[in-house]
């Protein structure tokens, strides 16, 4: 009766991890043979994994990213020209927690979106926020936010995303408003935050589809000089999946 008490305080104290862990002990004849300090400890650490899990969990959904991707599922097979070593490098995060960027250029469908995606999920697994939108879709969030007078609140949101992932730069040549636009989302996160953009074209045509040299300039200032940058080749995966596939299915 009294452990059954004991249970239904934990819970009522929001600790679940700690009252599961207990329920298995009580569970378990074996427990009996650890020390107090021992058993306390187990029921600790059984809490603040819990905790833990839990926010990974929330951030992951805030997240909102596009794909399930993972560093561990990344393939290294295809010759793409991505590097390993630097991929692993990337997966400690620690580029996060200095503020740096990460840009990753290459032919459409040589997966630019998983490989930022897989860092975002890293970032969340590691504690830290992240937030996922494809550019054009940032264009029309904040043209519809300067419309209804909430612009103001959602440069503040992105700019404390630790992470902010930005897919397919450069689909389009940016017209002024949405130049403006990058260049203060960018702005906001200099020096404070994370960037990853991914962009069908190098580095060096961005000038061309942002338009203005002068904000062209302040933007890869802000974002270029602080970047790791994976430049992917080859033919497009899903291409080359799609190809296989059918292979095996003649055979």
């Amino acid at each position: 009766m009294l452990n059954e008490q004991t249970v239904e305080k934990l819970y009522a104290m929001n600790l679940p991890g700690m009252a599961e862990a207990l329920k298995e002990q009580l569970a378990r004849p074996d427990m009996n043979d650890l020390a107090f300090e021992e058993r306390i400890g187990m029921l600790v650490d059984a809490q603040y994994l819990f905790r833990e899990n839990k926010r990974m969990k929330r951030l992951l959904k805030n997240a909102k990213l596009k794909l399930l991707a993972s560093l561990e599922d990344v393939d290294y097979r295809s010759p793409r020209g991505l590097d390993r070593s630097v991929m692993q490098s990337l997966g400690s995060c620690d580029w996060i927690r200095k503020h740096q960027n990460v840009i990753v250029t290459g032919p459409t469908g040589t997966g630019k979106t998983y490989l930022g995606c897989a860092l975002a999920q890293k970032a969340c697994r590691e504690g830290l926020s992240a937030f996922y939108l494809r550019t054009p879709a940032l264009y029309r969030t904040l043209a519809m936010a300067r419309a209804d007078g909430s612009y103001g609140r959602v440069l503040s949101r992105l700019g404390r995303t630790s992470l902010l992932l930005l897919d397919d730069l450069g689909l389009a040549a940016l017209t002024d408003p949405e130049r403006r636009d990058l260049l203060e989302v960018i702005e906001d996160r200099h020096g404070t935050a994370s960037t990853i953009i991914t962009s069908q074209l190098p580095v060096e045509h961005w000038h061309e589809i942002i338009g203005d040299p002068t904000i062209a300039d302040a933007l890869l200032d802000r974002l270029v000089h602080n970047a790791h940058r994976i430049s992917l080749k080859g033919e497009s995966m899903r291409k080359t999946k799609a190809s296989l596939t059918q292979e095996e299915e003649r055979l």
